[in-house]
């Protein structure tokens, strides 16, 4: 199984890759797919070029080779779009291997405006990731697309390439990219939050000064 964690990672920082960490052993993946977008469609654009955040996704994911770095947004036009990137996976892997795509429950509460929802459970399971106790469905539409599709048990997203949803709790880490930018534009430190060798890159690069 393949998992795809999509995002602006303007900074990567521990909070993702924790995440991805436990997706990857707890659900049994094979790799996980770091795609980060071009032109975001939900929130605002980054801040730092697409050359940069390659650069700081390349120095983060180094030394897990299950950690896949995919720059397929970057070499498309328009906006990024979940389906589009979805599809275009399929089109080089085939339609029998499952994919899960993973995202957090705030992008989840968002996800029946996304473009082609519906078509994106096609191709893919969404993996939800949540705080222990606070599940995401408290929209009466999100909670009935979840009862259509719920999977209780990991192991049955190997079963099907697609198709189900299945909420994932996990280790909950207080980090954003937000505040990271805010940290270093306030002219403090944001050690600890991210890898060493993203700060590196930052400091080198004068990113997030004012």
């Amino acid at each position: 199984m393949i998992g795809i964690f999509g995002g602006t990672f303007d900074p990567i920082h521990h909070g993702h890759l924790r995440a991805a960490l436990e997706c990857l052993e707890q659900l049994r993946l094979d790799q996980i797919r770091f795609i980060p977008l071009k032109t975001a469609v939900h929130r605002p654009p980054p801040v730092a070029s697409p050359r940069q955040r390659a650069a700081m996704l390349e120095a983060a994911l180094a030394g897990e080779p299950r950690f896949i770095l995919d720059l397929r947004e970057f070499k498309r036009s328009g906006p990024s779009y979940t389906y589009d990137t979805l599809a275009s996976l399929r089109a080089e892997i085939g339609g029998s291997r499952p994919l899960c795509l993973l995202l957090g429950s705030d992008a989840y509460a968002g996800f029946l405006s996304w473009y082609r929802p519906l078509e994106i459970l096609r191709l893919a399971h969404l993996v939800v990731m949540h705080r222990p106790g606070y599940p995401p469905l408290t929209d009466t539409a999100l909670a009935d697309l979840y009862r259509e599709r719920a999977c209780q048990d990991s192991r049955e997203l190997a079963l099907h390439p697609s198709g189900s949803i299945l909420l994932y709790a996990m280790t909950p880490l207080a980090i954003s990219s937000t505040q990271i930018r805010a940290l270093i534009a306030a002219g403090l430190s944001p050690r600890y939050l991210l890898p060493d060798t993203v700060l590196g890159y930052i400091n080198n690069e004068r990113l997030y000064l004012p």
